[in-house]
């Protein structure tokens, strides 16, 4: 990647942080009145709180990742049309689930449709394991994408965690950009993503005046699942995994006791480790500072996998990023004492 790429990067970063900023700001007094959630037995707020920021996120990050794209005029670079498609295609889904929930099945077929277009967009001529049939793997991506897009909207449950989780993901998409490891492209609009949620952050911080909703966490998990894709397209499986470790294991985790337990596993809750652990005595900021510090720790075992670029040094890691996201995931199940 170039010095010019890296420069409309950070370009890009600013934008969207500027302009999700000034959106939110905008729309918070409408949304107050059209998208409030009200406290429930399940969820983690205590007041009524609008929903609906994501709209702001979704919409800065795409706006200033094609500005900067175009303006850009080089001929490497090209606005992925399908991704940002089937990206605002999800957002106006998951606004309407915020409006008015819709059933599950309709849900996911909608969102089976966003992440299959992604899916074939992204991968072309590409494969990730070449011996597997195409069929196969293009079905096993199907599955994965539209599991990773709803467990990232599962995530979404408290002040902060989305971006706590997406941040250093997104940052670490961009440095790796740097190796040549992603199109650019997808550098820069990881880097607006990450911009757009910064901007987006002291709006949502403890006690937040405003949550993104599935408006917006669905469109993030879709830009997200499309990066860690691009990785594993240039045959970086570890950093792929690596970088979403926390996620994966946590919501994919308690997907697996709910359904031993016979419970409707579709359903909101609050088993999740991380809304556990505020039951068990962690304060919101102790658990959102917890994720983020070992996710910024995951994007550098992610980063080093890439450097070293070899598979002995990818087995460690991986081994490392499970073991610390496993410590994490058992402080936040015991009760705190006093």
């Amino acid at each position: 990647m170039t010095s010019f790429e890296i420069l409309l990067s950070f370009i890009a970063a600013v934008l969207a942080a500027s302009v999700s900023a000034v959106v939110i700001q905008a729309t918070r007094p409408l949304l107050l009145r059209v998208a409030l959630a009200k406290p429930n037995a399940r969820s983690s707020h205590q007041i009524p709180t609008p929903q609906g920021a994501g709209i702001a996120v979704t919409a800065a990050t795409l706006l200033a990742g094609g500005i900067v794209i175009t303006l850009a005029g080089s001929p490497d670079l090209s606005i992925p049309l399908a991704v940002f498609a089937a990206c605002l295609f999800i957002a106006v889904v998951g606004f309407a689930d915020d409006i008015r929930s819709l059933p599950v099945v309709p849900r996911l077929l909608l969102q089976a449709l966003a992440v299959a277009a992604v899916v074939f967009a992204a991968s072309g001529d590409l494969r990730i394991v070449p011996a597997c049939p195409l069929w196969l793997e293009r079905a096993l991506l199907l599955v994965a994408g539209l599991w990773f897009v709803n467990l990232v909207n599962f995530m979404d449950g408290l002040d902060l965690m989305t971006v706590a989780e997406a941040v250093p993901v997104t940052v670490a998409v961009a440095l790796l950009g740097i190796f040549g490891q992603v199109p650019a492209a997808t550098t820069i609009i990881a880097a607006a993503l990450c911009g757009a949620l910064l901007g987006f952050s002291p709006f949502n911080r403890p006690v937040a005046k405003i949550f993104l909703g599935d408006v917006g966490s669905l469109p993030i998990g879709l830009l997200l699942g499309w990066c860690l894709l691009e990785l594993a397209l240039h045959q970086q499986f570890a950093a792929a995994l690596l970088l979403p470790l926390y996620y994966l294991t946590d919501a994919t985790a308690t997907l697996l006791r709910r359904m031993a337990r016979r419970e409707p596993f579709w359903a909101a809750h609050r088993s999740h480790f991380y809304q556990r652990a505020t039951d068990n005595g962690f304060t919101v900021w102790r658990v959102v500072s917890e994720v983020f510090a070992l996710n910024v720790a995951l994007a550098l075992l992610a980063i080093a996998s890439v450097v070293l670029n070899s598979l002995a040094a990818d087995v460690v890691l991986l081994l490392a990023g499970a073991l610390a996201v496993a410590v994490l995931l058992h402080r936040f199940s015991r009760r705190q004492t006093p």
